[in-house]
């Protein structure tokens, strides 16, 4: 058995049906509840049941009364199918995640004092990370149609190769180069974080 008849399998079993929507409306519910504290302080058994419960009442429906339908999104009894909503959602919430992170690995290559109002050079390192990504991730997706002849060599598997060396090299270059103070004042995630949202 191969990893795709395996995840077949699994799937066949509910991972997608039951066991995935189950595991997150129970992990966020049980953390809102227990970092709330709406139950009251050390109620984790309270939160775990009220979690639990919340969890199986979106999986439930699903199971009993569930049209098959990915792109329904509803039961049979006209209400909302919150687990296909879920299944249809969570894969371009992941691509949001998953670019909004190769934003900030960008980021953190090509400036390592990421404050917008440091210099110019820094905030333009910013936008072209940012930018870059997006377009990347949206001609992947299909979003941008047909690409304009005088940029298609922008999506060309040899342009990607060039782009990819030069950028390896000026990274090579500019930790050989950096000065050694230059390397101690590295900000952290959280300095990162606190620098680009106006944070004390």
């Amino acid at each position: 058995m191969n990893f795709i008849e395996m995840i077949e399998y699994l799937e066949s079993l509910g991972l997608l049906d039951v066991l995935l929507p189950f595991l997150l409306v129970f992990t966020i519910s049980f953390a809102v509840l227990l970092k709330s504290k709406i139950l009251g302080d050390n109620k984790r058994p309270f939160n775990t049941i009220v979690a639990f419960v919340l969890a199986m009442a979106v999986v439930i429906p699903h199971v009993m009364w569930g049209t098959a339908d990915p792109t329904d999104g509803k039961l049979t009894t006209g209400l909302i199918d919150v687990v296909e909503v879920m299944n249809r959602s969570l894969p371009n919430v992941s691509l949001i995640m998953v670019a909004s992170i190769m934003a900030l690995l960008l980021i953190g290559v090509f400036g390592h004092d990421v404050n917008l109002g440091a210099t110019d050079m820094i905030g333009w390192i910013v936008i072209f990370s940012i930018g870059a990504v997006a377009l990347i991730f949206a001609n992947a997706a299909g979003w941008l149609g047909n690409v304009p002849p005088w940029l298609s060599w922008l999506f060309e598997e040899d342009t990607a190769s060039l782009l990819i060396v030069i950028l390896v090299f000026g990274i090579i270059i500019a930790f050989i180069t950096r000065e050694g103070d230059e390397m101690e004042e590295r900000k952290s995630m959280k300095e990162f974080f606190e620098g680009l949202y106006g944070g004390k």
